[in-house]
Parts: C-alpha cells; sequence; structure tokens
C-alpha cells in the first residue's frame, strides 16, 4: 500500500508498464524516522532520494553563528533531501529534520543510477520533479528580494496551506527570512485589518 502511494505520484507525469512498476518498487526502501531525527545531516553525504508517505520535515541550515534557517518544508507526496548533495555524492550543506514521526520510502544513488537505465521514464519523472523545485527556488529568490515580508508570508499561506497550520509559527518566520516577533506583528495587523 505504501508503496501504491508513490507509484501514484511517478505515474501523474510519466507512464510506467506493470514490469517496470514491479523493478522500482524492488529497490524502494521503507523507513520510519521518529520526531527530532535526521533524514540527512550537514556534512554527511545524501545518499537517498526520499519521499514522505505521512509526517513533515524541515530542511535547514546553520550559520556561523549557529542560527538555523529554514529553506524548505515536506510533507505527504513530496521528495525532500540536500538534491546537491545527492546528485554529486558531496557533503551535504543542509540539514533534513522530522518535525514528526515520518514514514518514507527510499531510493539510494547506487539503485537510481541503475534505474534510470533500466526505466528511462524514470529519468524523465527525477528531471521533471527536480526542474519544477528549481524553478520554485528562483522564484523564492526573486520574491524575497522584491516583496515586502507581509506580502512574502501571504504568498506563502496560498501557496502552502497545508503547511501553515502544521508548523510553528516561528519556523514560518525563519523559512520567510525574519523574526517570530515581526511574524506575530504582521498577523496581528492582518486580524486587525480582518476585523475592519
Amino acid at each position: 500500500m505504501d508503496n501504491e502511494r508513490v507509484l501514484k505520484h511517478i505515474k501523474q507525469i510519466v507512464r510506467l508498464t506493470e514490469k517496470e512498476e514491479s523493478i522500482l518498487v524492488g529497490k524502494l526502501k521503507n523507513r520510519t524516522y521518529l520526531k527530532g531525527q535526521y533524514i540527512v545531516q550537514g556534512g554527511d553525504i545524501c545518499k537517498y532520494q526520499t519521499f514522505i508517505l505521512s509526517g513533515k520535515v524541515r530542511t535547514f541550515y546553520l550559520d556561523d553563528n549557529g542560527n538555523e534557517h529554514i529553506i524548505a518544508f515536506g510533507i505527504e507526496d513530496w521528495w525532500v533531501g540536500d538534491i546537491c548533495s545527492f546528485t554529486t555524492q558531496t557533503p551535504a550543506e543542509f540539514n533534513t529534520q522530522c518535525l514528526e514521526k515520518t514514514t518514507v520510502v527510499q531510493l539510494s544513488y547506487e539503485e537510481m543510477e541503475l534505474l534510470y537505465n533500466e526505466i528511462p521514464s524514470l529519468d524523465r519523472y527525477f528531471r521533471l520533479i527536480i526542474q519544477k523545485a528549481y524553478g520554485n527556488m528562483s522564484k523564492r529568490i526573486v520574491h524575497n528580494h522584491s516583496m515586502t515580508a507581509k506580502d512574502r508570508y501571504l504568498l506563502f499561506i496560498e501557496s502552502y496551506p497545508e503547511i501553515v497550520h502544521r508548523v510553528p509559527q516561528y519556523m514560518i518566520a525563519s523559512y520567510l527570512g525574519i523574526t517570530k516577533e515581526f511574524l506575530s506583528n504582521i498577523r496581528k495587523q492582518l486580524l486587525d485589518n480582518a476585523k475592519s
């Protein structure tokens, strides 16, 4: 049943034959992480592409002063990890940590390289989702430079309604690049405006 979920996600983008599905399922590894555990830790090599079946994660880095900067969240039906570390098999810059008990399926780097040859559609699938992720990251950079914090928060609510109530506000503030106090002021202002 768990594998059906990832297959459904893949088949929304590319076609797989029954034989290809069977080959892929044979390579998938199921794993459960506890709250607080790391899927990838900075400095380690990201060895797996990880698809979330249930739970939620955050991907962040630590600056030289030890401050956390969240660059992404991940929930059900999302692939997560440090893509640069995974594709180059070099130490990760980012940490991916579970915010609650999280069940995933994983594909190792070696298995994926073999699968790309056995199932060319998977090569296309991962290329398309990586292109989409890159596009979203590029837009986020532009928004961080061109939009006010309030507008970035409103865009976050609009873009990720399924995440807003599942993560603490201080983490959303970190994602937006503002303090939790500033986010609290923005939320109060929006609430006051809604009452007017």
